[in-house]
């Protein structure tokens, strides 16, 4: 799939942003929020307000990574933080249209561009508007075009992105995502991952994963189709499979799902 262009990553970042603070102006600071139910409101309002003001911080040292990061101390009250959410969301956006997206910056990912932070960005805002939305009531539709690459990148980045001291081994079968309302499809790989994180000590052996990958020029596995906006709030598990289709190897798809099946914030 295409990636959209840098300015568009930009405009919904705006757009996105925009609504959130909107949607939680006049919200019930304690009102739950559905896709991350330990959350309160306020914990999220504060939490895209910490992740805004991290990613404008990478940005403007870029290349440098983030060092020692200091934790911003949580405001007393609501009003505070909606301020406070405006001056990081602003200096996101200022930051990011000062930058070359081709230029080094550091990120978690494989991918050390500005460019990554675009995107990324992009598409935390649209799946925490969603969460606004959710929790105060008020859900709209997620435009397609971003959704449709939120699935691209939900698949590739959140949940098929590989650490560097981790392996993945491939098996042969591929589920392939069709997105309906776009004609475009994802095709995904099964297979295991294994690997020490050297930072925890924890090791994987074996752990359900995948890969998205080009046409295998074979026939799916499986295939998973629907809706952009349904598919990417169903894999950032903000929405349910009602609209969802389902065809092929049942045991195949049980088996993408484990390896999708888990939380991201």
């Amino acid at each position: 799939m295409a990636r959209l262009a840098f300015d568009g990553y930009l405009t919904h970042l705006r757009d996105e942003s925009a609504r959130f603070r909107a949607v939680l102006t006049d919200c019930d600071p304690e009102a739950r929020v559905p896709g991350c139910p330990e959350w309160t409101a306020a914990d999220l309002l504060w939490h895209l307000a910490g992740v805004q003001r991290f990613w404008a911080t990478i940005i403007g040292t870029r290349p440098a990574g983030p060092g020692e990061h200091d934790e911003l101390a949580r405001p007393a009250t609501y009003e505070e933080m909606l301020t406070a959410y405006d001056d990081h969301s602003a200096a996101l956006v200022a930051e990011l249209e000062a930058a070359d997206p081709a230029e080094v910056a550091w990120s978690w990912a494989p991918e050390q561009t500005v460019g990554f932070t675009f995107r990324r960005q992009a598409h935390e805002a649209l799946i925490h508007r969603l969460d606004a939305e959710q929790t105060a009531g008020q859900v709209t539709a997620l435009d397609p075009e971003l959704a449709a690459d939120g699935v691209d990148e939900a698949l590739a980045v959140m949940f098929g992105g590989k650490p560097a001291w981790g392996s993945f081994s491939g098996l042969p079968h591929h589920v392939r995502v069709d997105i309906a309302d776009t004609g475009e499809s994802v095709w995904v790989q099964l297979g295991t991952f294994s690997g020490t994180d050297p930072e925890s000590e924890q090791s994987y052996a074996d752990e359900p994963d995948i890969d998205v990958v080009v046409d295998p020029g074979t026939e799916p596995d499986a295939v998973v189709s629907g809706a952009a906006g349904v598919l990417d709030a169903w894999l950032w598990r903000r929405g349910d499979d009602a609209e969802i289709a389902v065809t092929g190897d049942r045991g195949i798809y049980d088996r993408f799902r484990e390896a999708v099946n888990h939380p991201i914030d």
